[in-house]
């Protein structure tokens, strides 16, 4: 059984560091993304992770952004994305979650 590691992805085939590069190119401008984790996740039928990125934003409406990200088109060979939130926090900040499953 391998460990578990905030910084690391579980297995090779972990796309979060992709996940990583395609969320800040969707973000675009007045946003800025900050630290990231990934948690490994399953269910009965499926196994995949829920991957946290740390942002901040200026003038960037969340409910757009939100439309916007699970609208778009995530290339993420042998996973696929399930679910995309974003959690408002304190001042600027908020955290988006992208849930991935293998396909």
């Amino acid at each position: 059984m391998s460990r578990w590691s905030p910084a690391a992805p579980a297995h090779p085939s972990c796309p979060h560091r992709r996940l990583t590069r395609l969320l800040a190119a969707e973000l675009g401008a007045g946003v800025t993304l900050g630290q990231s984790t990934l948690r490994p996740w399953a269910s009965a039928n499926f196994v995949g992770a829920r991957h946290l990125f740390d942002c901040a934003a200026e003038g960037v409406s969340l409910e757009a952004l939100g439309k916007r990200l699970n609208t778009a088109q995530w290339r993420l060979p042998g996973h696929i994305v399930a679910d995309v939130a974003i959690e408002p926090g304190e001042d600027r900040a908020f955290r988006i979650e992208i849930l991935t499953v293998e396909d």
